[in-house]
């Protein structure tokens, strides 16, 4: 008896757990197709948890209206009477405990069921279930007691679904932390990126978002987050595991599907990738909440910002902007020195351009890197701010087409006099691509070019051999011979000084430029943490069979669904 337990205790350790089940093939025929679904779980102050999903659904032409559509719910803790829904902004009256799913709800949609061919947007709403958070030692580096939880998002079966769906999970957490505190667990399963965006609403609540277009309604899903159990009442939080014999049974086969080194292999694996991806990663997560339209206006330094383009990249575009407008000229090329200038009347110099010259000018390293990185963080709340309400995707599309259609015009010049105008007139949204110094030294590589006006001003060794004739101010474009008393330039030089511009602030600007970029993320979209293991002790829920694996032994999932 007693090593049995204590075998048990090493097995609930390291298992991964099944707590509901999947509804079996109606007898009508549903085939639809989920565009997209989106998943709301909100930790609330007092331990219980609201869950929200919105789908919106595309019935396929040969299937039967949908006239149910079952949702499962994480816990039995739970109450009809806080389950709302509505479609297409009218309210659903008919909520019922499904027959398919244990626990769950059947959505009934009566006389407004979808028909065969068309669209439908549902959005279930479950309020104060319970019993979904759960103690846990095994969150590391920290010294107070946490409390865990992890959730898998309602699913169909797979005979029900067609296609693939732009799937958002996001767990809000209570509010009352900093956002250091909490710790986010390695997604199981996950198409998309494993590391979510992170911030803070307007409640002061930290939140985690995961999202991918290639998700599907069919897989099972897991995510889950740990944090300070003080912010909680304890009566809330779950400390004894309570396990069904289907649960026990279910243990055997399911330990063969991972071993503890693997696991561990896996999560060192993923946290090594996960920060790696998100060393650009400095927007906001709030901007990439899908609005509507296109934010037309953007600077091209703004839509690179959008874009989260390198932050070399971006220095080297506020650089030559400055420079071409006559407010700023180049002193040394290695290091890296400018001096201020006044630029000419009725040239607007931005905000963020004349933040880059105060810092540029600081002849103290670390406090021009600091000023520098002052600058961007504004530059990024700014874009943000701007995007609220409008499409992200749709955004970068028309920015990305303004930039292709750019260099359509700089390529199909005819003349070396005419591309260099037509360059020098695009330069800025050029310098967007993120080939711009291979596709400048296939455009220039070969040849003469006649260099802009402007380009005194950036070469100091060019203006030293042309005199004290090169102009101040602002010019229009690069001139002809006998237009000009500039002369030209091999294309080949031309091009590999354009790319030492964006190379002279990684190596002698900003240093680092990981660190300099990671600082600023710091900041404008604060690096979520996790924990190496995302265990908890504790169970709940139960169903007849296991449909959902939960890497913890006290997790939440609302495993099943129907669609019947």
């Amino acid at each position: 008896g007693r090593m049995l337990k204590r075998f048990l205790l090493v097995i609930l350790t390291i298992s991964l757990f099944c707590l509901s089940t999947v509804s079996p093939v109606s007898a009508q025929t549903y085939l639809f197709n989920t565009d997209r679904e989106e998943v709301v779980v909100t930790v609330n102050e007092d331990g219980t948890v609201t869950v929200s999903y919105l789908y919106v659904f595309r019935n396929d032409p040969s299937a039967d209206p949908m006239e149910y559509v079952d949702v499962g719910v994480p816990t039995n803790a739970y109450s009809l009477s806080n389950v709302s829904a509505d479609l297409d902004g009218v309210p659903v009256s008919s909520i019922e405990e499904s027959p398919y799913v244990q626990p769950g709800v059947a959505i009934g949609l009566g006389s407004r069921a979808i028909p065969p061919g068309q669209t439908g947007t549902l959005r279930v709403t479950i309020t104060g279930i319970r019993d979904m958070l759960y103690v846990t030692n095994k969150v590391e580096d920290v010294s107070v007691p946490y409390a865990s939880f992890q959730f898998s998002p309602n699913s169909f079966g797979s005979e029900f679904v067609l296609g693939t769906t732009d799937v958002t999970v996001t767990l809000v957490l209570p509010p009352g932390m900093n956002p250091e505190d909490p710790r986010w667990f390695t997604p199981q399963s996950w198409p998309g990126d494993d590391t979510p965006q992170s911030g803070i609403d307007e409640q002061g609540r930290v939140f985690y978002r995961w999202q991918s277009n290639s998700a599907n309604v069919a897989t099972q899903y897991i995510f889950g987050a740990a944090f300070p159990q003080s912010i909680v009442p304890n009566a809330a939080l779950v400390t004894e595991p309570v396990f069904t014999s289907n649960q026990l049974e279910n243990l055997c086969p399911m330990l063969f599907c991972v071993g503890m080194v693997g696991f561990i292999v896996l999560m060192m694996w993923a946290a090594i990738v996960g920060s790696r991806k998100r060393q650009l990663q400095y927007l906001p997560p709030k901007i990439a909440v899908e609005g509507n339209g296109i934010k037309r206006g953007l600077t091209a330094v703004e839509a690179a910002i959008l874009m989260e383009t390198p932050m070399e990249k971006i220095l080297s575009m506020i650089l030559f902007a400055v420079v071409k407008k006559g407010a700023a000229e180049v002193t040394s090329r290695d290091p890296l020195r400018i001096k201020s200038l006044s630029a000419p009347t009725g040239v607007e110099v931005r905000s963020y351009e004349a933040e880059f010259i105060g810092a540029m000018v600081t002849e103290d390293g670390q406090t021009r890197r600091k000023m520098l990185q002052t600058m961007m963080i504004g530059l990024v709340k700014e874009v943000s701010e701007k995007m609220r309400g409008f499409s992200r995707r749709e955004t970068v599309e028309y920015y990305r087409d303004i930039m292709a259609k750019a260099w359509e015009q700089v390529e199909a010049a005819d003349t070396p006099e005419v591309k260099m105008q037509r360059f020098d007139d695009n330069m800025d949204w050029t310098m967007l691509d993120r080939r711009f110094e291979d596709r400048s030294r296939d455009v220039f590589g070969r040849g003469p070019v006649y260099v802009p006006m402007w380009w005194g001003r950036y070469d100091p060794v060019y203006r030293g051999s042309t005199g004290p004739s090169i102009p101040t101010g602002p010019t229009q474009v690069g001139q002809a011979p006998g237009k000009s008393s500039l002369p030209s330039l091999p294309g080949a030089d031309f091009a590999a000084s354009m790319a030492g511009g964006v190379q002279a602030f990684s190596s002698n600007v900003v240093g680092n430029i990981t660190n300099f970029t990671s600082d600023i993320t710091n900041k404008t979209n604060p690096v979520p943490k996790t924990t190496s293991s995302g265990r908890s002790s504790g169970g709940g829920g139960g169903g007849r069979s296991c449909a959902c694996a939960c890497a913890c032994a006290g997790c939440a999932c609302a495993c099943a669904g129907g669609g019947r």
